[in-house]
């Protein structure tokens, strides 16, 4: 089960990483403070609670004002028998631009830990990534990479992807996305699928749906196994993600949602 949470995480976010659509920029959909909270479920059993997270006010990078936004999960209740994972990733986001200038990642899964940052250097097209110890208090490695061109990381790119006019994309429409993840770069293809009414716990909402293709694996069945739900609205949230598993499927369901930039 702990293998299981901590490689849908990795997945689950890479997904949202897969979403950074390259189109015509909108307006930003999003402002300091939203915070979106969802639970993650396995059939009846519920394995955890996910949290979506920008800072009040913004954050300094480069002399820049940048979102500073963090995604959390967390196990609980049964789930924790099989070993705990307590992750967190995040990013910093240029206001301007939208490109991220730091990603980070803490992940704790019953023993392991990883405490990781980069940064991008998206002008000059360079990332610089920097390994710590279980601690987080000493640096064990500094590793440098050529980038293509700009790059979205985990976090970035599903607010990347709310910033763009989606309402143009026709149902079966494919999308070559780039990004950066665990020193390599990706160009994924992300299948648009049309749109769907659902039941969430914000009340009926029109959404998008999206399936990206995510690299072979031996714990999703399918080439196009993960559906993501993005409402068809001003916030363009996400309020649904289901993973095919090859036994049962995984669910993350939007609990609630503050300080959203249009109501």
């Amino acid at each position: 089960m702990k293998r299981i949470l901590g490689s849908v995480s990795v997945l689950l976010f890479f997904t949202l990483f897969d979403l950074s659509a390259q189109g015509s920029e909108g307006t930003t959909p999003f402002t300091f403070g939203e915070e979106l909270s969802f639970e993650v479920s396995y059939g009846w059993l519920n394995l955890a609670d996910a949290k979506m997270q920008i800072a009040k006010r913004p954050q300094e990078q480069n002399e820049k004002p940048h979102y500073k936004i963090d995604v959390y999960g967390k196990t609980k209740g049964a789930a924790t028998i099989f070993g705990k994972v307590n992750d967190n990733w995040g990013t910093y986001l240029d206001v301007a631009t939208n490109l991220p200038s730091v990603s980070y990642r803490h992940i704790e899964e019953g023993k392991y830990r990883k405490h990781e940052f980069v940064h991008f250097d998206q002008k000059n097209k360079k990332a610089t990534m920097k390994l710590f110890d279980k601690e987080n208090r000493h640096l064990k490695e500094t590793k440098d990479f050529d980038l293509p061109g700009q790059v979205q990381d985990l976090v970035s790119g599903f607010y990347y992807l709310r910033t763009q006019d989606l309402k143009d994309l026709k149902e079966g429409e494919s999308i070559l996305i780039r990004g950066f993840f665990d020193k390599e770069i990706y160009n994924i293809k992300l299948i648009y699928e049309g749109t769907e009414t659902l039941d969430t716990n914000l009340g009926k909402k029109e959404t998008y749906i999206f399936s990206p293709q995510l690299p072979k694996n031996k714990l999703f069945r399918g080439d196009y196994p993960v559906k993501v739900w993005v409402t068809k609205d001003q916030n363009k949230i996400p309020v649904k993600i289901k993973a095919n598993l090859f036994i049962g499927s995984l669910n993350l369901d939007i609990i609630s949602a503050k300080g959203l930039k249009n109501n």
